[in-house]
């Protein structure tokens, strides 16, 4: 919630657009647009890292949960634009395969009208108020069905992906189908209340780590980065800001490391429990996941 953004939060945006981050992503549910669109306008306005316009930074939003349903999100979108202060998103995605007005409370879990939703999303990209549309935390089985059904398919499949969860399935079906996968929590969502320290604590991640003079971090987005997934790593640090530049110049993975790294043990950190009820439409995690647990 928005109690929770820090208050020099556009600062660290622009100090990271001149260190060379370009991607910013953000929704409505984490309460950071507006922080970001005034970042964007600061970075715009002195040319932070070289940018000159608007069309030079990549902005990501997500439909909030409340308005996961037909008729409500091109409106939830317009929203987010209103409190980005932009007229358009780069990229636009459904923030879960969950309907609930108040995602706190169980009560009112409702429905997932997947095809609704998605001629909403549609509806954006053909506004022009989203240039491409996407999904995340999809299983396997939910993006089969979805491309079973989009007119526009989505571009972008953002899920919990690390050394510690692959999600093999889901990269499988989204490189079948031209479907860009996108990484959350590369590092496991460390230090997140739900997240799990099975990266940042592995003893494997610790041993390559050491032996390539590299930080756990550093070794865990690189790993990511050589899946062929794109990555979204959320830092407030300076200093971890710009290691986390330093993963993609002069150094690599041996197959040693990548064996080594394919022995650690799976679990998904980022369980979606609170989506979970036995009134409502995923009465256990294995519904929620199509049993991709």
């Amino acid at each position: 919630g928005s109690s929770r953004v820090p208050a020099d939060l556009p600062d660290t945006i622009v100090h990271a657009v001149r260190l060379g981050y370009r991607h910013l992503d953000t929704a409505a549910m984490y309460g950071t647009e507006p922080a970001v669109g005034a970042a964007v306008a600061e970075a715009v306005r002195s040319g932070a890292g070289g940018i000159s316009s608007r069309e030079d930074l990549f902005v990501t939003s997500k439909l909030g949960i409340p308005n996961a349903r037909p008729g409500r999100v091109v409106p939830a979108l317009r929203e987010s634009l209103a409190r980005l202060g932009l007229d358009y998103l780069d990229l636009f995605l459904v923030h879960w395969p969950v309907a609930a007005d108040n995602p706190a409370d169980k009560a009112t879990l409702a429905e997932f009208d997947m095809e609704g939703v998605w001629r909403g999303m549609e509806e954006c990209r053909r506004l022009g108020l989203a240039r491409s549309v996407g999904v995340s935390n999809f299983s396997a089985a939910k993006m089969e069905r979805l491309l079973a059904l989009a007119a526009v398919p989505p571009a972008v499949n953002q899920v919990e992906l690390n050394v510690g969860w692959r999600q093999e399935k889901v990269r499988e079906v989204c490189a079948r189908h031209g479907v860009v996968v996108s990484a959350y929590s590369p590092l496991g969502a460390y230090g997140a209340s739900w997240g799990s320290d099975a990266v940042m604590h592995s003893g494997v991640m610790h041993h390559v780590a050491a032996a390539k003079a590299k930080t756990v971090a550093q070794v865990a987005l690189r790993w990511v980065y050589e899946q062929g997934v794109c990555f979204v790593a959320r830092s407030f640090n300076k200093e971890r800001l710009k290691q986390n530049m330093d993963i993609f110049v002069d150094w690599e993975l041996s197959d040693e490391d990548k064996a080594m790294i394919a022995t650690i043990p799976q679990k998904r950190a980022c369980q979606g429990d609170y989506f979970v009820s036995p009134d409502g439409p995923n009465k256990s995690l294995e519904e929620l996941w199509d049993g991709e647990m």
